[in-house]
C-alpha cells in the first residue's frame, strides 16, 4: 500500500517558494560521474526517490555516494567502479538508470544493463542510444531483457539521430567524451539539461561544443577528472508552482529559477490571463481578479516547444478555465492517463486520438483519485486544491519521484494537504 494525500480546498495560494535542482539534470550528471575515477561533488541536488535510486545503482556498481545535508550536495566517488552489470532492482525503478550504459562502456569497455523502468506514459525505446554506441564501435547484444555492449576501443563517428531524443543525446555525448577522435551528432535534443550535462563534462576535461543546438561536436579525451558542479533549477517544478498560482488564482513568487527555460510555460499562462513578471530574484506569477482565466490550445513538442511534462498540469488548469481548450500530445502516446481521474472530479474532457477537448467548468468536486504517473499525480494534486469537498489522492510514490515534499511546499503557501502514511 502507498501513502495517500487528503486535500481540502483553500483560497488563493500566496508566498515565496524556492525551486530545487532539476531532477532531469541531476540524473544524467550522476551517471556521468562514472566516467572519472576522481571524486565529484554535485551541488543543488534534490532529495528525491529517483535520485536515491540512482545513488543505489551507482553504489551497486562500486561507486560510493555521500550526502552533505548542510550544503545540499552529493559526493560521488567512482574510483572503485568494479562491476559492469547494473542490477535490475535499481534499473527497474527509473528510466534514467539506462544512462549509465555509455559511461560504463567508455570507462570499462563493457556494460550490461536491463531495459529500464519509470513512468508508464508510453513507448520510450532505447534504440537510438544503441545506434549511437554502435556507431562509436560497440558490439551490442540484446537477450532476456538485458542489453550488453562491449568495445576494445571507442572511435569518434558522425551520428544522425532519427528523433531528437534527450536520453540518446546524453548517452552518446558521455560515451564519446572518452572516444578516440571527433564525434559529430546531428538532430540532437536541445533541452537545458543537455547543456548542463555538457557543462559538467567540460569542467571535468571533456571537449564538447554546440550543446543546446541540434549539432554537437565532441573531441574525445583520454580521461576526465573530478569536478564540483551545481545543477540548474528544475523548470518543471517551477512550472508546477506557476500553474498552482494560476489554478488557485493566487500570487506566488518563485526564486532560484531561470526565466529563459520557462518561456513556453510563461507564454501560455499569459495567453490565459495569468500575469508573469520577472523580479530581481525570480518570477512572480499572479492572477488579477478582474480577469477571467480563459481557455487556450496547447501542443506538446520537444524543447523549446511546450513541455510534455507540463501537459497534465495545464489540463487541470484548463478544466476550470472559461471556454473550450484542446491539448494535443505529440511526444508520448499514453500521457492522458489523468483524464479519467479528472472526470471523476467533474471535469468535462473528451479524448479524440492524441488530443483532449476540455470544456471548462465552474468548479471541480473532491473525489477519490489515483496518480498513474509523476506528472499526472501533480496535476491531480493541484486540481484538488480548487475542488469542492475533500479529495483523497493515492499513488503518492509517483509524485515523490519528482518533487521534494510537494505537499509541504504547497502547505507553506496556504494549501491544506495531509499525508496519510500507509
Amino acid at each position: 500500500m502507498s501513502d495517500k494525500f487528503i486535500i481540502n480546498p483553500t483560497g488563493p495560494l500566496r508566498g515565496d517558494v524556492y525551486i530545487s535542482g532539476a531532477k532531469n539534470a541531476v540524473l544524467p550528471v550522476l551517471a556521468a560521474t562514472l566516467l572519472t575515477g576522481q571524486d565529484c561533488v554535485v551541488q543543488n541536488v534534490p532529495r528525491l526517490s529517483d535520485v536515491e535510486s540512482m545513488c543505489g545503482l551507482l553504489a551497486s556498481l562500486g561507486a560510493g555516494t555521500q550526502w552533505d545535508a548542510a550544503s545540499g550536495s552529493l559526493i560521488v566517488r567512482a574510483g572503485g567502479l568494479n562491476l559492469c552489470e547494473a542490477a535490475y532492482e535499481w534499473v527497474g525503478k527509473l528510466r534514467a538508470s539506462f544512462l549509465v550504459i555509455g559511461p560504463m562502456l567508455a570507462r570499462l569497455g563493457r556494460a550490461k544493463v536491463p531495459l529500464p523502468g519509470g513512468c508508464a506514459i508510453g513507448s520510450r525505446p532505447v534504440d537510438l542510444h544503441l545506434k549511437g554506441l554502435a556507431a562509436l564501435g560497440a558490439d551490442i547484444d540484446h537477450t532476456h531483457g538485458y542489453i550488453s555492449v562491449s568495445a576494445k576501443k571507442l572511435t569518434g563517428a558522425k551520428i544522425y539521430l532519427d528523433f531528437p531524443s534527450v536520453g540518446a543525446t546524453e548517452s552518446i555525448m558521455m560515451a564519446a567524451s572518452l572516444a578516440e577522435g571527433q564525434t559529430i551528432m546531428e538532430n540532437c535534443a536541445v533541452e537545458p539539461e543537455i547543456v548542463d550535462l555538457a557543462n559538467f563534462l567540460n569542467a571535468a576535461g571533456a571537449d564538447i561544443r554546440g550543446a543546446g543546438t541540434d549539432t554537437v561536436k565532441i573531441n574525445g579525451t583520454r580521461e576526465l577528472r573530478g569536478v564540483d558542479h551545481t545543477v540548474i533549477p528544475d523548470r518543471i517544478e517551477a512550472g508546477t508552482f506557476m500553474v498552482a498560482a494560476a489554478l488557485t488564482r493566487g500570487d506566488i513568487h518563485l526564486t532560484n529559477v531561470m526565466a529563459d527555460h520557462l518561456k513556453p510555460v510563461t507564454a501560455k499562462l499569459k495567453e490565459v490571463n495569468i500575469h508573469v513578471t520577472e523580479t530581481e530574484t525570480g518570477l512572480r506569477v499572479y492572477h488579477d481578479p478582474s480577469q477571467e482565466v480563459i481557455a487556450a490550445d496547447i501542443k506538446t513538442l520537444p524543447y523549446p516547444g511546450f513541455p510534455t511534462d507540463m501537459q497534465s498540469l495545464f489540463m487541470s488548469l484548463m478544466a476550470t478555465a472559461q471556454g473550450t481548450s484542446i491539448i494535443t500530445e505529440t511526444v508520448f502516446e499514453n500521457r492522458f492517463m489523468q483524464v479519467g481521474e479528472l472526470k471523476r472530479m467533474g471535469a468535462d474532457i473528451k479524448i479524440e486520438s492524441r488530443s483532449a477537448v476540455i470544456e471548462g467548468v465552474r468548479r471541480l468536486a473532491g473525489a477519490q483519485v489515483q496518480a498513474s504517473d509523476l506528472r499526472a499525480g501533480a496535476g491531480l494534486m493541484l486540481a484538488a486544491l480548487t475542488a469542492e469537498g475533500t479529495t483523497e489522492l493515492s499513488g503518492t510514490e509517483h509524485i515523490d519521484r519528482g518533487y521534494c515534499a510537494l505537499e509541504t511546499q504547497l502547505n507553506q503557501l496556504g494549501a491544506d494537504i495531509k499525508r496519510v502514511i500507509a
